[in-house]
């Protein structure tokens, strides 16, 4: 068995695409998997599963939740190892930073350098982004809500084709504490 989060992209923000954490355990129970927990009401999911990997087990959750809740929710799955390594590999200083001040946009593939080129990091400072495994780290100083970095990072230009969800860091240290086998 491998302990997974699932990170579902848009649900329960400004009451549209509701989806009651309840409901998600039972969902991800009936689909066969042990352990089931969440985290929040935004879309995080914890789970022990004894077959597939993460894109199927992304596609299958995914399916899940439009067969059951008749809308379509984006999701990428990480294992233990991964989420740990993404906090390892953090190029800010986390622990001198406050956490609604760095996020990681988790993404469903690598990043392609040709389309965050045209992004000028000069005229952003003090915000910055930096290119992680499948993953950005965004350091925002006022917070995401106020970042204008934040809004090029989300253009079409950059994540087109791309599944891209974003977590704070408070979030990101407890899926890796959750995930913990």
């Amino acid at each position: 068995m491998t302990t997974y989060a699932a990170l579902l992209r848009g649900i329960n923000v400004g009451g549209v695409r509701k989806l009651p954490m309840a409901d998600l355990r039972a969902l991800i129970t009936g689909l066969g998997h042990d352990g089931v927990r969440t985290h929040l009401q935004s879309g995080q999911a914890v789970f022990s599963a004894g077959h597939g990997d993460e894109d199927s087990l992304a596609d299958e959750l995914s399916r899940a939740v439009e067969d059951r809740f008749g809308f379509g929710v984006d999701v990428i799955v990480r294992d233990h190892a991964y989420l740990a390594a993404v906090v390892e590999a953090c190029p800010f200083p986390a622990e001198r930073l406050e956490p609604r001040q760095l996020h990681v946009t988790y993404l469903s593939a690598p990043a392609d350098p040709d389309r965050l080129a045209w992004i000028d990091q000069e005229a952003r400072l003090p915000e910055e982004f930096r290119v992680g495994d499948r993953c950005l780290y965004v350091y925002a100083p006022e917070g995401l809500g106020r970042s204008r970095l934040a809004v090029e990072l989300s253009r079409p230009r950059v994540t087109q084709g791309l599944i891209a969800t974003g977590r704070n860091w408070n979030t990101v240290l407890k899926l890796v504490e959750m995930t913990r086998e």
